[in-house]
């Protein structure tokens, strides 16, 4: 081609040049715009795992760009840590059996008796002893059974003196007081709501289908209000905790609101979460997607905040460091292997990064402590970034730039030196995951009942949230958490509030 074009008159050459270079760009868009269509197909029709079968990861073996040096700096890395050995039977051992039901659970005993024709002896005629049963178990279950609870409060009279009045035993303490509703009734519409995702007009219908009594649906969701607003004080000490810390982990996710700010649709606010591996959970209630939010709620906080690359959570405080997700950074290499599956540069990247995580699998298994998980971090998660930056650098340096592999490598560059904070500190996670998790009861419940009701309501929703993914992480029965605190709250001294937050109640109630 171009021998042909030095033969070429210089005006027609530069025309076939131009003809040319426009090619190669439609040609590179075209291309760029099927992968984004393959990536919208994967997002809406695809398997959600991101694990990597054996066969993708054989294309590393073929992949021609691998230099010899490349390969001299792989060998002089220091081994990973063998991966942990997953149990397996033997081939010929059979099925272990069932394992058996809990034993704190009442047991109903069925006698099921032999047939008469079974009960004599066919031979002499005599009736059979009982020399034993044959017992198995099943789990069974009560149907859902509502009654009405008559409470007869004792009023008593003097004889000798009738002017010294009337002596009444004290009200039972209750939730919401003189609501028809019991504090049982009222625990179960909550958790069924925000911990079983149930929206309140299929909990009317259950209730009238199961007891034919039919209850207003606003009744219901006033009830829940009313914990919600209960519970403000007691996450109140979960943010100070939180704050007094040291370490925080933040996410968001969109959460639809009804708004007098945009008529005839649901607004667009965000119910933020900052919490702590094995501690408190608080969820945040904002109408937007700002800055001023986590600003105002991280104010007076010193130390590691872990979050993805989201602009609004930079700049948030003198006192603040930054930890980065590598979970965050590993999903668009992932994203990129799925657009070109037979391109192997990606998944040279994924295989890196799942060595990352062989290193805190074992710290997970063993139980490793803080120290402990930092120096194994030191000695096997170091030398794996140390080589990973530079290619990471390279490939984002030859990969088109508006490709999804370029994006990858843009976003962990950027990121880098708060992906590296991991190795600073043992009590760091490598990855935002417990945040994300602590979210999905929030993006299952918006599936459901679709929409919080108002601006008003969405702090108490974020507060009964927060207390229930609290005890689920601290892994408190919700149930008998919220039974035993929330008829104390209303008359409870706010200055002693602390004495009713999961952080307290647990140790007391095991002790």
């Amino acid at each position: 081609m171009d021998a042909l074009l030095t033969q070429l008159p210089s005006e027609l050459k530069a025309q076939v040049q131009l003809v040319l270079a426009e090619r190669d760009r439609l040609q590179s868009e075209n291309q760029l715009l099927r992968q984004a269509i393959r990536l919208l197909q994967l997002e809406k029709y695809g398997k959600r795992s991101e694990k990597l079968s054996d066969q993708q990861l054989n294309l590393l073996d073929q992949e021609p760009s691998v230099t010899a040096a490349e390969v001299q700096a792989e060998a002089e890395r220091p081994p990973l840590p063998p991966a942990t050995p997953r149990t397996k039977r033997p081939p010929n051992q059979g099925h272990p059996g069932r394992a058996a039901l809990p034993a704190h659970l009442e047991r109903r005993e069925v006698v099921i008796g032999c047939p008469d024709a079974q009960k004599c002896c066919p031979h002499c005629g005599e009736e059979r002893s009982v020399i034993g049963y044959e017992v198995s178990e099943e789990l069974d279950m009560d149907p859902v059974h509502y009654f009405v609870r008559v409470i007869k409060r004792e009023k008593r009279a003097s004889h000798c003196l009738p002017e010294e009045g009337v002596a009444t035993a004290p009200c039972p303490l209750k939730i919401i007081p003189k609501s028809k509703l019991s504090n049982e009734i009222i625990i179960d519409l909550v958790v069924r709501k925000y911990d079983e995702h149930t929206p309140v007009y299929r909990q009317c219908l259950a209730i009238e289908r199961d007891a034919g009594v039919e209850l207003s649906r606003q009744t219901l969701i006033d009830s829940i209000m009313a914990v919600g607003q209960l519970l403000g004080p007691v996450v109140g000490v979960l943010v100070k905790d939180l704050i007094a810390g040291g370490y925080i982990q933040a996410d968001e996710t969109p959460m639809p609101c009804q708004s007098e700010r945009t008529q005839g649709k649901n607004h667009q606010a965000y119910m933020w979460e900052f919490s702590r591996p094995y501690g408190p959970v608080v969820f945040d209630f904002r109408m937007g997607r700002g800055r001023e939010g986590p600003k105002q709620f991280l104010q007076g906080f010193q130390g590691m905040l872990q979050c993805d690359g989201y602009g609004a959570y930079n700049d948030l405080g003198p006192g603040i460091t930054y930890a980065g997700c590598w979970s965050h950074a590993r999903r668009p290499f992932h994203k990129a292997h799925l657009l070109v599956p037979q391109d192997p540069v990606p998944l040279e990247i994924l295989e890196r990064i799942k060595g990352l995580y062989q290193v805190e699998e074992q710290a997970r298994t063993q139980r490793l402590s803080a120290q402990q998980r930092l120096a194994l971090r030191q000695e096997f998660s170091a030398p794996v970034l140390a080589a990973l930056k530079p290619s990471i650098s390279a490939i984002g340096q030859s990969a088109t730039p508006a490709s999804q592999l370029a994006k990858a490598c843009n976003y962990a560059l950027g990121q880098w030196s708060r992906l590296e904070e991991f190795l600073k500190d043992g009590r760091i996670e490598i990855d935002n995951n417990w945040c994300e998790n602590g979210m999905r009861k929030m993006a299952i419940g918006r599936r459901n009942w679709l929409h919080i009701g108002s601006e008003q309501a969405g702090p108490k929703v974020a507060a009964i949230a927060s207390i229930i993914e609290t005890c689920y992480r601290m892994q408190i029965n919700v149930r008998d958490y919220l039974r035993d605190v929330l008829p104390k709250l209303p008359d409870w001294p706010i200055t002693k509030v602390a004495q009713l937050s999961p952080l307290t109640w647990k140790p007391a109630s095991q002790s």
